[in-house]
């Protein structure tokens, strides 16, 4: 007779997942280490997802619902203003740099790790950069950038050398100028959405 999951079994793999690809990288993690990790049998790992690519890419998934729950959280306060609410974003990136556990952005991690365009893990990771620049943009258009795509492009640029020398260098390096930059290009772009009082 087939072994029912218990309550929460998915849960508890994708948790355990998240912990093992955030710390060891992807390819370094096999399922038997899942398995390990979570307790449950393989039988049951394998019917709750089929492959590690599966796996990978429900990983990613769910770790995008719960940034984008992060991202309206500290975005929120500042509803009405997008000058504001960019900044805000940017100060979010900056701070997860400071994380002790930072291991780097696990989406251009997982896009470094394969490299063809239709592996599952790189697709989503593309989805999930794609869906911030598009973030970006429409914040950009509410805040009066005469070419908010320029400026989606341009932040996005921020938070790749955020991400990606905060995980080399720390946060006392290259990251620390992540949001005084965005300032700065945010005043080029919508100088009349940023004042002082934004700030």
């Amino acid at each position: 007779m087939a072994r029912t999951p218990a309550p929460g079994t998915r849960r508890r793999i994708l948790e355990a997942s998240a912990k093992l690809f955030g710390e060891q990288g992807v390819r370094a993690v096999g399922m038997q280490q899942v398995i390990d990790a979570t307790g449950v049998g393989k039988s049951l790992l394998y019917r709750e997802f089929a492959s590690k690519d599966e796996l990978i890419a429900a990983w990613l998934r769910d770790s995008d619902a719960q940034w984008w729950e992060q991202a309206e959280q500290v975005t929120a306060p500042h509803s009405g203003d997008p000058a504001r609410q960019i900044l805000a974003l940017m100060e979010f990136f900056q701070d997860s740099v400071r994380e002790p556990d930072f291991h780097g952005c696990i989406y251009y991690n997982t896009s470094s790790e394969f490299r063809d365009p239709a592996h599952p893990g790189r697709e989503e990771a593309k989805l999930h950069l794609k869906g911030l620049r598009n973030w970006w943009r429409d914040k950009g258009a509410q805040a009066g950038a005469e070419d908010p795509d320029a400026l989606a492009d341009t932040l996005m640029l921020i938070v790749g050398g955020t991400l990606a020398n905060g995980e080399v260098l720390g946060a006392a390096g290259p990251a620390r100028m992540a949001l005084a930059t965005t300032e700065l290009v945010l005043r080029q772009y919508c100088p009349k959405a940023l004042t002082a009082a934004t700030i």
